[in-house]
């Protein structure tokens, strides 16, 4: 049995070739396909994974007929190395930004609803006071987007922490709850009733998030509940302009936070459904690295986050924000 000292120190000895080839791997399940993408002779590569397990003593892939896998060492290995790769890249990138005299770049992910207005606000503020940072915005759902922010894709998410896989690599600041409504055209069907049951709800198209998200378990199970099955004419998608544009000019429904959508409630262009449809979200928030060294750039995004959600959610409660 290797000694942890001997295989931590393993560890400090891999090049970041070898990662590479660790990754093409994981990606391509074959030692010829990994190779030709890593640009190296199949005999190199299948010396390389020898070298590597060799290194940490333990093994890495299991060969068999059809290709490899990774054991459930090479999977810790290949989401490390995932993250290492990404810190490098984003380094290479953070110096040439300095080099040509800007203050660096910032990674942001963010779910829907604070991706229309938290978000926007806090970039907007980081722009005026340093122009010259990049600032790059990914909106999707929490999941996909947590998992970018532990491979170091990502300096920030604005979302949510769905499970337990690396939360304990996370750090999470609260920021609000995210209920959602029943949103249609102004001039839906359903929108002329003084109320609506689940079974109407049941009865029209659906504009629904992808299998296997929150959400969309959610919305299935909530019409299981009514004795209704889970709509069938669907369109799945995650992007709010095509999901507004399909609201605006089609019977289908949506479940949304309003506040996504408020300019076209304001404008009379969509209308909230009269009906409790008893989908509530986890509060959002913050979430980073345990741990992790910001940029620059990041440092002055993560304040301006913090910032603008200190006066928007204090707005609205002096407001006594309502959806309906």
């Amino acid at each position: 049995m290797v000694h942890p000292d001997a295989r931590r120190l393993g560890i400090t000895r891999l090049k970041t070739r070898q990662l590479s080839l660790l990754l093409y791997l994981h990606e391509y399940r074959s030692v010829l396909r990994a190779a030709e993408a890593a640009n190296m002779t199949q005999p190199a590569a299948s010396k390389m994974l020898a070298e590597m397990e060799s290194l940490l003593g333990v093994p890495l892939f299991d060969r068999h007929a059809r290709g490899v896998e990774p054991t459930r060492y090479g999977q810790v290995l290949v989401r490390r190395a995932r993250s290492a790769l990404s810190e490098i890249g984003r380094a290479q990138d953070e110096i040439a930004a300095l080099s040509s005299g800007r203050m660096g770049q910032a990674s942001i992910g963010t779910v829907v609803n604070p991706g229309t207005n938290l978000v926007p606000q806090a970039i907007a503020a980081v722009k005026r006071e340093f122009p010259d940072i990049l600032i790059k915005v990914e909106m999707d759902y929490s999941r996909p987007l947590v998992a970018k922010l532990l491979d170091g894709q990502l300096d920030i998410v604005v979302g949510r922490i769905m499970g337990p896989e690396g939360a304990g690599e996370l750090d999470f600041e609260s920021l609000a709850d995210e209920p959602h409504v029943v949103l249609a055209r102004a001039g839906h069907p359903l929108a002329q009733q003084p109320q609506v049951t689940h079974a109407d709800l049941a009865t029209f198209g659906w504009i629904m998030p992808p299998p296997g998200s929150v959400l969309r378990s959610r919305l299935d199970m909530v019409f299981l509940e009514h004795g209704q099955p889970p709509p069938q004419n669907i369109v799945e998608t995650g992007s709010l302009p095509i999901i507004v544009h399909l609201l605006r000019n089609s019977d289908l429904l949506a479940a949304l936070p309003p506040e996504s959508v408020q300019f076209y409630l304001q404008m009379g262009q969509m209308r909230v459904l009269p009906i409790n449809l008893g989908v509530r979200m986890e509060y959002y928030g913050i979430v980073r690295r345990r741990n992790h060294q910001l940029s620059p750039g990041a440092e002055r995004v993560l304040e301006a986050l913090r910032a603008a959600s200190c006066k928007l959610y204090q707005d609205r409660n002096d407001a006594g924000w309502a959806t309906a």
